[in-house]
């Protein structure tokens, strides 16, 4: 968005973008999947389940893996529109 573009991907359709976009050097949009993992590292009890929402389904599913295969925590990257019962 930062470059201008028109369109941008959402959910596998392309959306068309009808903002001003401003970027603040002094903040970052989101952790890189290693600040992830450092900052779970960091609870002191694993939650019960891990949701990944962020990010392309490809990458989110790998962030779901490393969730898994790293801290042994259950993780799940759920579907567009599903609904998960917290109890």
């Amino acid at each position: 968005m930062m470059a201008g573009v028109e369109s941008i991907k959402i959910h596998g359709e392309y959306v068309p973008v009808r903002a001003q976009v401003s970027n603040l050097e002094f903040l970052s949009a989101h952790a890189d999947a290693d600040e992830i993992i450092r900052w779970l590292r960091g609870f002191q009890a694993a939650p019960r389940m891990t949701f990944v929402t962020h990010g392309e389904a490809e990458t989110a599913d790998a962030l779901r893996h490393r969730i898994g295969e790293e801290l042994g925590w259950p993780c799940l990257v759920p579907d567009h529109g599903q609904t998960v019962e917290l109890a």
